[in-house]
């Protein structure tokens, strides 16, 4: 019977203390710091130090992903400080700079961050896709035509009439390839179609040709040798190009493009990827 009475006056008790928290006034909280009190549930707290409780954040944070070195310098010249530090991966094609990189004293957050990632342009991509590989002369002369404007030697004009005297053989035979004294290649064939059936020809192609190409968005463009490439078999012709070390362009562009940076900041560019 002790037993009972006593819990029905805790039972009161505790009423009674709920009530008064109840009716207790609000008191406003400060915002940047953490509250806690001790109820019947437990201790309550309330954290109050996110940046969404404060006018503004206490630091910068977050990565910026840019496309170009002229975009790159715009942000990290807002951004930066003398203890900025950049790094270059050629392998992976970035730029990154941490922003609030450790200084020579003390630790920073390292957690604001500029990544320049470059693109290939299409143009660079679509004369890659088809480095070394043989085409048929429709295929081929369709490429020729729609990459006149990287053409440089021969003039795109010239280029564009052996692409269309390509096209006008489609049918023949070809027998044979020889190398002219000027470096070009003068193929024979012999027509197939009904109306011209037996008819002998010669058609002429360079045995080089030169291309402009820029390899990443916003960078410099790169002049380009391509080897013309054929293949006869007593039957259709098949063409084709070879770029002539297409991998020491690329990587020199991405040097410009790290040299671009460096001369217009005051922090060395290192080489590799920050931590």
């Amino acid at each position: 019977m002790t037993y009972t009475e006593l819990s029905s006056t805790n039972g009161e008790a505790q009423t009674i203390v709920d009530t008064a928290l109840l009716a207790a006034k609000p008191n406003e909280l400060e915002a940047g710091k953490v509250y806690a009190w001790l109820t019947h549930r437990g201790v309550e707290q309330v954290d109050l130090t996110g940046d969404q409780y404060k006018d503004k954040p206490d630091r910068k944070r977050g990565t910026t992903t840019v496309r170009d070195a002229a975009s790159f310098l715009a942000h990290y010249g807002k951004h930066a400080d003398g203890d900025s530090e950049v790094y270059a991966d050629a392998e992976k094609l970035t730029i990154t700079a941490v922003l609030d990189a450790d200084t020579a004293d003390s630790a920073r957050w390292g957690g604001h961050r500029l990544h320049l990632a470059l693109r290939e342009t299409e143009a660079w991509k679509q004369w890659i896709a088809l480095d070394g590989k043989l085409m048929h002369q429709e295929q081929f002369a369709e490429f020729i035509e729609d990459h006149l404007p990287e053409l440089l030697e021969p003039a795109a004009a010239e280029m564009l009439e052996i692409a269309q005297s390509i096209q006008g053989v489609a049918k023949a035979e070809f027998q044979s390839g020889t190398r002219l004294s000027s470096g070009e290649r003068k193929l024979a064939y012999i027509e197939t179609v009904t109306a011209k059936a037996g008819q002998k020809g010669e058609l002429v192609i360079p045995e080089t040709f030169v291309i402009g190409l820029v390899p990443f968005e916003g960078s410099e463009g790169y002049k380009l040798t391509a080897r013309l490439r054929y293949r006869i078999n007593g039957g259709p012709l098949q063409l084709g190009y070879k770029l002539e070390r297409p991998g020491d362009i690329r990587r020199t562009a991405f040097t410009d493009v790290v040299d671009t940076i460096s001369d217009d900041i005051t922090v060395p560019v290192l080489n590799g990827t920050p931590a």
